[in-house]
């Protein structure tokens, strides 16, 4: 059985095939396989900040006798919400990413970047490996674009109430570290 990342945890159950590619009896050579990713791909993540999205996958297998070598490459725009007002906004999304199978006599993804799969396994489910390659395709820093004349599109009620909260206290000197700015402005 697969193990589960600490991102989140999907309802494999009903998203069982959807996103899977067949590994067992798949001949030597390059096979291409396209999913479509969208809401209801990420409301199987329970704790995802992704809502909605618009997603094409493609996955070009290189199969060989004793591995298969992976392309996952991912287009589209996901629905995200924004760190400064808390509104969700569309962000363009492209990544690339590569992923090895071996094939031996137990499942182990200890390594992110090669796995390996029992022999006799038939499929291999990529959800929560496109859901992962996602997830590390996404800034850290998530806010709403601006607009052409520069200025933020974050939801304006928002902002207002924001800047009621916003303290602004003088900053006062810690009487411990004066002496020391002394010695440093003296150097």
């Amino acid at each position: 059985m697969k193990k589960l990342s600490y991102f989140c945890r999907p309802n494999f159950d009903e998203m069982s095939g959807l996103y899977a590619i067949p590994i067992s009896g798949l001949k030597e050579g390059r096979h291409t396989y396209d999913f479509r990713i969208g809401k209801e791909f990420f409301e199987h993540f329970e704790e995802s900040d992704i809502k909605d999205g618009d997603l094409m996958v493609s996955v070009e297998a290189e199969k060989r006798s004793s591995h298969a070598d992976l392309t996952i490459l991912i287009a589209g725009t996901v629905s995200i919400p924004c760190d400064r007002c808390l509104g969700f906004f569309p962000h363009p999304l492209n990544c690339g990413n590569r992923l090895l199978i071996k094939f031996g006599r137990t499942f182990d993804d200890s390594d992110p970047d090669i796995i390996t799969v029992p022999a006799d396994e038939n499929e291999l489910d990529m959800a929560q490996y496109f859901y992962e390659y996602i997830l590390l395709a996404l800034p850290i820093q998530r806010v709403h674009p601006t607009d052409s004349n520069g200025k933020s599109t974050c939801d304006p009620g928002m902002l207002e109430k924001l800047k009621e909260h916003v303290v602004t206290e003088e900053e006062k000197s810690d009487p411990r570290w004066d002496e020391l700015k002394k010695l440093m402005n003296n150097n």
